[in-house]
Protein backbone atom coordinates (compact mmCIF):
# COMPACT_ATOMS: atom_id res chain seq x y z
CA UNK A 1 0.00 0.00 0.00
CA UNK A 2 2.80 2.40 0.92
CA UNK A 3 4.54 1.59 -2.37
CA UNK A 4 1.41 2.52 -4.33
CA UNK A 5 1.16 5.83 -2.46
CA UNK A 6 4.80 6.64 -3.33
CA UNK A 7 4.28 5.67 -6.98
CA UNK A 8 1.06 7.71 -7.11
CA UNK A 9 2.88 10.76 -5.67
CA UNK A 10 5.73 10.43 -8.17
CA UNK A 11 3.21 9.98 -10.97
CA UNK A 12 1.39 13.16 -9.96
CA UNK A 13 4.61 15.20 -9.75
CA UNK A 14 5.86 13.96 -13.13
CA UNK A 15 2.49 14.61 -14.74
CA UNK A 16 2.38 18.15 -13.37
CA UNK A 17 5.86 18.92 -14.74
CA UNK A 18 5.13 17.41 -18.15
CA UNK A 19 1.69 19.08 -18.34
CA UNK A 20 3.24 22.54 -17.87
CA UNK A 21 5.59 21.96 -20.82
CA UNK A 22 2.88 20.47 -23.03
CA UNK A 23 0.47 23.28 -22.15
CA UNK A 24 3.16 25.82 -23.04
CA UNK A 25 3.71 24.25 -26.47
CA UNK A 26 -0.04 23.96 -27.09
CA UNK A 27 -0.81 27.62 -26.32
CA UNK A 28 1.86 28.95 -28.68
CA UNK A 29 1.02 26.38 -31.35
CA UNK A 30 -2.60 27.61 -31.33
CA UNK A 31 -1.40 31.23 -31.50
CA UNK A 32 0.75 30.41 -34.54
CA UNK A 33 -2.30 29.23 -36.51
CA UNK A 34 -3.52 32.77 -37.21
CA UNK A 35 -2.08 34.76 -40.08
CA UNK A 36 0.59 37.40 -39.48
CA UNK A 37 -0.18 40.79 -40.94
CA UNK A 38 2.73 42.57 -42.64
CA UNK A 39 1.97 46.06 -43.88
CA UNK A 40 5.32 47.84 -43.78
CA UNK A 41 5.44 50.74 -46.25
CA UNK A 42 8.36 51.06 -48.64
CA UNK A 43 11.35 52.59 -46.81
CA UNK A 44 11.96 56.21 -47.74
CA UNK A 45 15.75 55.85 -47.72
CA UNK A 46 18.36 53.24 -48.55
CA UNK A 47 19.74 52.01 -45.26
CA UNK A 48 23.27 50.63 -45.19
CA UNK A 49 23.80 46.94 -44.47
CA UNK A 50 26.78 44.75 -43.60
CA UNK A 51 26.13 41.09 -44.43
CA UNK A 52 28.45 38.67 -42.60
CA UNK A 53 28.98 35.09 -43.80
CA UNK A 54 31.14 33.08 -41.34
CA UNK A 55 32.46 30.25 -43.56
CA UNK A 56 34.21 27.30 -41.88
CA UNK A 57 35.29 24.63 -44.42
CA UNK A 58 32.47 25.74 -46.72
CA UNK A 59 34.26 25.26 -50.07
CA UNK A 60 31.34 23.29 -51.55
CA UNK A 61 28.71 25.98 -51.15
CA UNK A 62 30.19 29.41 -50.54
CA UNK A 63 30.66 30.46 -54.20
CA UNK A 64 27.10 29.50 -55.13
CA UNK A 65 25.83 31.38 -52.08
CA UNK A 66 27.74 34.51 -53.04
CA UNK A 67 26.51 34.41 -56.64
CA UNK A 68 22.96 34.09 -55.32
CA UNK A 69 23.18 36.89 -52.74
CA UNK A 70 24.74 39.33 -55.19
CA UNK A 71 21.46 39.25 -57.14
CA UNK A 72 19.87 41.53 -54.54
CA UNK A 73 17.53 44.17 -55.96
CA UNK A 74 19.04 46.80 -53.70
CA UNK A 75 21.43 49.69 -54.31
CA UNK A 76 24.88 48.06 -54.55
CA UNK A 77 26.53 50.96 -52.75
CA UNK A 78 24.24 50.42 -49.75
CA UNK A 79 25.43 46.97 -48.71
CA UNK A 80 28.76 45.20 -48.18
CA UNK A 81 29.07 41.41 -48.26
CA UNK A 82 31.78 40.09 -45.94
CA UNK A 83 32.96 36.46 -45.99
CA UNK A 84 35.08 35.30 -43.04
CA UNK A 85 36.97 32.36 -44.55
CA UNK A 86 38.23 29.83 -42.01
CA UNK A 87 40.02 26.63 -43.11
CA UNK A 88 38.91 27.01 -46.73
CA UNK A 89 41.13 26.11 -49.68
CA UNK A 90 43.38 28.66 -51.35
CA UNK A 91 41.67 27.94 -54.67
CA UNK A 92 38.27 28.77 -53.16
CA UNK A 93 39.58 31.99 -51.64
CA UNK A 94 41.18 32.95 -54.94
CA UNK A 95 37.86 32.62 -56.77
CA UNK A 96 36.07 34.57 -54.04
CA UNK A 97 38.52 37.43 -54.53
CA UNK A 98 37.16 37.88 -58.04
CA UNK A 99 33.72 38.77 -56.65
CA UNK A 100 32.59 42.22 -55.38
CA UNK A 101 32.81 41.17 -51.73
CA UNK A 102 35.14 41.66 -48.74
CA UNK A 103 37.09 38.46 -48.08
CA UNK A 104 38.64 38.06 -44.63
CA UNK A 105 40.87 35.04 -44.09
CA UNK A 106 41.35 33.67 -40.57
CA UNK A 107 42.98 30.57 -39.13
CA UNK A 108 41.76 30.05 -35.57
CA UNK A 109 43.22 27.20 -33.55
CA UNK A 110 39.75 26.45 -32.14
CA UNK A 111 37.25 27.82 -34.62
CA UNK A 112 33.82 29.14 -33.65
CA UNK A 113 31.24 31.39 -35.23
CA UNK A 114 31.60 33.81 -32.31
CA UNK A 115 35.32 34.25 -33.07
CA UNK A 116 34.59 34.75 -36.78
CA UNK A 117 31.91 37.37 -36.07
CA UNK A 118 34.14 39.26 -33.66
CA UNK A 119 37.00 39.27 -36.17
CA UNK A 120 34.65 40.50 -38.89
CA UNK A 121 33.39 43.34 -36.71
CA UNK A 122 36.95 44.37 -35.86
CA UNK A 123 37.70 44.74 -39.57
CA UNK A 124 34.57 46.86 -40.08
CA UNK A 125 35.39 49.19 -37.18
CA UNK A 126 35.96 52.25 -39.40
CA UNK A 127 32.74 51.80 -41.42
CA UNK A 128 29.21 52.98 -40.68
CA UNK A 129 26.10 50.88 -41.20
CA UNK A 130 22.49 50.90 -40.07
CA UNK A 131 21.98 47.15 -39.78
CA UNK A 132 23.99 43.95 -39.83
CA UNK A 133 22.78 40.63 -41.24
CA UNK A 134 24.21 37.25 -40.13
CA UNK A 135 23.85 34.41 -42.64
CA UNK A 136 25.39 30.93 -42.89
CA UNK A 137 27.55 29.98 -45.84
CA UNK A 138 24.79 27.77 -47.32
CA UNK A 139 21.96 30.29 -46.86
CA UNK A 140 20.20 31.79 -49.87
CA UNK A 141 17.58 34.53 -49.89
CA UNK A 142 15.18 36.14 -52.34
CA UNK A 143 16.26 39.18 -54.40
CA UNK A 144 14.06 41.53 -52.32
CA UNK A 145 15.50 40.36 -48.97
CA UNK A 146 17.35 43.57 -48.07
CA UNK A 147 14.49 45.79 -49.21
CA UNK A 148 12.05 43.91 -46.98
CA UNK A 149 14.42 44.18 -44.03
CA UNK A 150 14.86 47.89 -44.77
CA UNK A 151 11.08 48.42 -44.77
CA UNK A 152 10.73 46.67 -41.40
CA UNK A 153 13.66 48.59 -39.91
CA UNK A 154 12.21 51.96 -40.88
CA UNK A 155 8.94 50.89 -39.24
CA UNK A 156 10.70 50.23 -35.93
CA UNK A 157 12.07 46.65 -36.04
CA UNK A 158 15.60 46.85 -34.64
CA UNK A 159 16.22 43.10 -34.28
CA UNK A 160 14.70 40.62 -36.71
CA UNK A 161 14.71 36.86 -37.09
CA UNK A 162 13.83 35.89 -40.66
CA UNK A 163 11.93 32.70 -41.52
CA UNK A 164 14.62 30.05 -41.94
CA UNK A 165 13.32 27.11 -43.93
CA UNK A 166 14.61 24.03 -45.73
CA UNK A 167 16.53 24.28 -48.97
CA UNK A 168 16.59 20.48 -49.38
CA UNK A 169 14.27 17.61 -48.46
CA UNK A 170 16.23 14.78 -50.07
CA UNK A 171 16.60 12.34 -47.15
CA UNK A 172 14.45 11.24 -44.22
CA UNK A 173 16.84 12.98 -41.82
CA UNK A 174 16.67 16.23 -43.81
CA UNK A 175 12.86 16.05 -43.75
CA UNK A 176 12.78 15.56 -39.97
CA UNK A 177 15.30 18.39 -39.55
CA UNK A 178 13.08 20.65 -41.65
CA UNK A 179 9.96 19.65 -39.70
CA UNK A 180 11.74 20.30 -36.39
CA UNK A 181 12.79 23.75 -37.54
CA UNK A 182 9.29 24.67 -38.73
CA UNK A 183 7.82 23.53 -35.41
CA UNK A 184 10.30 25.88 -33.72
CA UNK A 185 9.31 28.65 -36.14
CA UNK A 186 5.64 28.17 -35.30
CA UNK A 187 5.92 27.86 -31.51
CA UNK A 188 8.99 29.85 -30.49
CA UNK A 189 8.81 32.54 -33.17
CA UNK A 190 5.45 33.08 -34.85
CA UNK A 191 3.37 32.03 -31.84
CA UNK A 192 5.44 34.14 -29.49
CA UNK A 193 5.25 37.26 -31.63
CA UNK A 194 1.49 36.80 -32.04
CA UNK A 195 1.14 36.90 -28.24
CA UNK A 196 3.43 39.91 -27.84
CA UNK A 197 6.61 38.10 -26.77
CA UNK A 198 10.03 38.14 -28.42
CA UNK A 199 10.92 35.64 -31.09
CA UNK A 200 13.72 33.14 -30.53
CA UNK A 201 16.87 33.53 -32.62
CA UNK A 202 18.19 30.65 -34.70
CA UNK A 203 21.83 31.36 -35.61
CA UNK A 204 21.35 32.68 -39.14
CA UNK A 205 18.85 34.89 -40.91
CA UNK A 206 19.40 37.24 -37.97
CA UNK A 207 19.34 41.03 -38.38
CA UNK A 208 20.53 43.51 -35.75
CA UNK A 209 20.76 47.27 -35.37
CA UNK A 210 24.43 47.82 -36.15
CA UNK A 211 25.37 49.91 -33.11
CA UNK A 212 23.87 47.37 -30.70
CA UNK A 213 25.60 44.44 -32.38
CA UNK A 214 28.96 46.20 -32.56
CA UNK A 215 28.87 46.82 -28.82
CA UNK A 216 27.49 43.46 -27.69
CA UNK A 217 29.12 40.87 -29.96
CA UNK A 218 32.29 41.38 -27.89
CA UNK A 219 30.51 39.63 -25.01
CA UNK A 220 29.80 36.50 -27.07
CA UNK A 221 32.29 33.63 -27.01
CA UNK A 222 30.64 30.20 -27.39
CA UNK A 223 29.39 28.12 -30.32
CA UNK A 224 25.88 28.88 -29.03
CA UNK A 225 26.22 32.50 -30.10
CA UNK A 226 22.51 32.86 -30.92
CA UNK A 227 21.54 31.96 -27.33
CA UNK A 228 24.14 34.36 -25.92
CA UNK A 229 22.79 37.13 -28.14
CA UNK A 230 19.22 36.30 -27.04
CA UNK A 231 20.26 36.55 -23.41
CA UNK A 232 21.88 39.95 -23.95
CA UNK A 233 18.91 41.29 -25.91
CA UNK A 234 16.26 40.13 -23.47
CA UNK A 235 18.17 41.28 -20.39
CA UNK A 236 18.31 44.71 -22.02
CA UNK A 237 14.59 44.44 -22.93
CA UNK A 238 15.27 44.68 -26.66
CA UNK A 239 12.40 43.13 -28.60
CA UNK A 240 13.15 40.45 -31.21
CA UNK A 241 10.69 40.51 -34.12
CA UNK A 242 9.96 37.57 -36.43
CA UNK A 243 9.34 37.98 -40.15
CA UNK A 244 7.47 34.91 -41.35
CA UNK A 245 7.27 36.38 -44.86
CA UNK A 246 11.04 36.79 -45.32
CA UNK A 247 12.49 33.33 -46.12
CA UNK A 248 16.10 32.31 -45.64
CA UNK A 249 16.76 28.93 -47.27
CA UNK A 250 19.06 26.71 -45.23
CA UNK A 251 20.57 23.32 -46.04
CA UNK A 252 19.25 20.63 -43.73
CA UNK A 253 21.43 17.86 -42.33
CA UNK A 254 21.13 14.75 -44.48
CA UNK A 255 22.75 12.05 -42.34
CA UNK A 256 21.88 10.76 -38.88
CA UNK A 257 25.39 11.33 -37.48
CA UNK A 258 25.40 14.97 -38.62
CA UNK A 259 21.91 15.44 -37.16
CA UNK A 260 23.07 13.90 -33.88
CA UNK A 261 26.20 16.09 -33.68
CA UNK A 262 24.17 19.21 -34.42
CA UNK A 263 21.63 18.41 -31.67
CA UNK A 264 24.41 17.61 -29.23
CA UNK A 265 25.92 21.04 -29.79
CA UNK A 266 22.51 22.73 -29.45
CA UNK A 267 21.78 20.81 -26.24
CA UNK A 268 25.17 21.78 -24.80
CA UNK A 269 24.56 25.44 -25.68
CA UNK A 270 21.10 25.28 -24.07
CA UNK A 271 22.49 23.82 -20.82
CA UNK A 272 25.27 26.42 -20.73
CA UNK A 273 22.81 29.27 -21.34
CA UNK A 274 20.40 27.97 -18.70
CA UNK A 275 23.21 27.66 -16.16
CA UNK A 276 24.28 31.23 -16.83
CA UNK A 277 20.74 32.68 -16.88
CA UNK A 278 19.23 30.94 -13.82
CA UNK A 279 20.77 33.36 -11.28
CA UNK A 280 19.00 36.19 -13.15
CA UNK A 281 15.56 34.61 -12.77
CA UNK A 282 14.56 36.20 -9.40
CA UNK A 283 15.43 39.69 -10.66
CA UNK A 284 13.67 39.03 -14.00
CA UNK A 285 10.51 38.03 -12.09
CA UNK A 286 10.74 40.98 -9.70
CA UNK A 287 11.25 43.50 -12.53
CA UNK A 288 8.60 41.81 -14.70
CA UNK A 289 10.96 41.06 -17.55
CA UNK A 290 8.50 38.59 -19.06
CA UNK A 291 10.55 37.91 -22.19
CA UNK A 292 13.60 36.90 -20.16
CA UNK A 293 11.52 34.72 -17.79
CA UNK A 294 9.95 33.05 -20.81
CA UNK A 295 13.36 32.35 -22.35
CA UNK A 296 14.69 30.76 -19.16
CA UNK A 297 11.61 28.53 -19.00
CA UNK A 298 12.18 27.48 -22.64
CA UNK A 299 15.71 26.40 -21.78
CA UNK A 300 14.39 24.36 -18.83
CA UNK A 301 12.14 22.27 -21.07
CA UNK A 302 13.09 18.84 -22.39
CA UNK A 303 13.68 18.62 -26.15
CA UNK A 304 10.40 17.72 -27.84
CA UNK A 305 11.51 14.32 -29.08
CA UNK A 306 12.46 13.36 -25.49
CA UNK A 307 9.16 14.78 -24.23
CA UNK A 308 7.31 12.45 -26.62
CA UNK A 309 9.43 9.51 -25.44
CA UNK A 310 8.98 10.23 -21.72
CA UNK A 311 5.21 10.81 -21.91
CA UNK A 312 4.76 7.81 -24.23
CA UNK A 313 6.67 5.46 -21.91
CA UNK A 314 4.83 6.75 -18.84
CA UNK A 315 1.51 6.27 -20.62
CA UNK A 316 2.37 2.64 -21.34
CA UNK A 317 3.87 1.99 -17.88
CA UNK A 318 0.90 3.41 -15.95
CA UNK A 319 -1.49 1.38 -18.12
CA UNK A 320 0.00 -1.78 -16.60
CA UNK A 321 0.36 -0.39 -13.07
CA UNK A 322 -3.08 1.25 -12.78
CA UNK A 323 -5.10 1.95 -15.91
CA UNK A 324 -6.96 4.80 -14.20
CA UNK A 325 -3.65 6.65 -13.76
CA UNK A 326 -2.83 6.17 -17.41
CA UNK A 327 -5.87 8.06 -18.74
CA UNK A 328 -4.39 11.48 -17.99
CA UNK A 329 -1.07 10.46 -19.60
CA UNK A 330 -2.73 9.30 -22.83
CA UNK A 331 -4.71 12.55 -22.97
CA UNK A 332 -1.52 14.54 -22.41
CA UNK A 333 0.22 12.61 -25.20
CA UNK A 334 -2.68 13.41 -27.56
CA UNK A 335 -2.50 17.10 -26.65
CA UNK A 336 1.25 17.09 -27.32
CA UNK A 337 0.74 15.46 -30.71
CA UNK A 338 -2.03 17.95 -31.43
CA UNK A 339 0.28 20.89 -30.64
CA UNK A 340 3.03 19.51 -32.88
CA UNK A 341 0.60 18.80 -35.73
CA UNK A 342 -0.70 22.38 -35.57
CA UNK A 343 2.89 23.67 -35.70
CA UNK A 344 3.89 21.74 -38.85
CA UNK A 345 3.14 23.70 -42.06
CA UNK A 346 1.04 21.94 -44.69
CA UNK A 347 3.80 21.88 -47.32
CA UNK A 348 5.80 19.38 -45.23
CA UNK A 349 2.93 16.95 -44.57
CA UNK A 350 3.32 14.46 -47.42
CA UNK A 351 4.23 10.84 -48.13
CA UNK A 352 8.03 11.26 -47.59
CA UNK A 353 7.33 12.87 -44.20
CA UNK A 354 5.12 9.95 -43.15
CA UNK A 355 7.93 7.54 -44.12
CA UNK A 356 10.49 9.61 -42.24
CA UNK A 357 8.50 9.39 -38.99
CA UNK A 358 9.77 5.84 -38.42
CA UNK A 359 13.18 7.35 -37.63
CA UNK A 360 11.85 9.35 -34.69
CA UNK A 361 12.42 6.61 -32.04
CA UNK A 362 16.07 6.25 -33.13
CA UNK A 363 16.61 10.02 -33.02
CA UNK A 364 14.91 10.15 -29.59
CA UNK A 365 17.32 7.51 -28.28
CA UNK A 366 20.29 9.39 -29.73
CA UNK A 367 19.01 12.60 -28.12
CA UNK A 368 18.75 10.79 -24.78
CA UNK A 369 22.38 9.71 -25.06
CA UNK A 370 23.33 13.30 -25.91
CA UNK A 371 22.18 14.36 -22.44
CA UNK A 372 25.37 12.71 -21.14
CA UNK A 373 27.70 13.85 -23.96
CA UNK A 374 27.47 17.65 -23.93
CA UNK A 375 30.65 18.64 -22.07
CA UNK A 376 32.69 21.21 -24.00
CA UNK A 377 30.71 20.80 -27.24
CA UNK A 378 29.41 24.38 -27.23
CA UNK A 379 32.98 25.70 -27.53
CA UNK A 380 33.58 24.13 -30.94
CA UNK A 381 32.52 24.90 -34.50
CA UNK A 382 30.63 21.84 -35.75
CA UNK A 383 30.70 21.75 -39.53
CA UNK A 384 27.58 20.64 -41.40
CA UNK A 385 28.40 18.30 -44.26
CA UNK A 386 26.88 19.38 -47.56
CA UNK A 387 25.65 16.97 -50.19
CA UNK A 388 23.84 16.89 -53.48
CA UNK A 389 20.26 18.14 -53.39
Amino acid sequence: MDELIIIDTLDTILFFLMAISVGYLFVFAVASMSRMNYSYPLAKKKYRFAILFPAYKEDKVIEQTMQSFLQQEYLKESYDVVVISDKMKDSTNQRLRQLPIDLLIVDFENSSKAKALNFGMDQLADREYDMIVILDADNTVQPNFLQQISNAYESGANVIQAHRMAKNLNTSTAILDAVSEEINNSIFRKGHVKLGLSSALIGSGMVFEYGWFKENIKKVSSAGEDKELEMLLLKQRVYIDYMDNIPVYDEKTQKENAFNNQRRRWLSAQFASLWEALPDLPDAIFTRNIDYCDKIFQWMMLPRVLMIGVIGLLSIATTFINWEWSIKWWILLLILFGALCMAIPDYLVNKPFKKAIIKVPLLAFMMFLNLFRTKGVNKKFIHTEHGEH
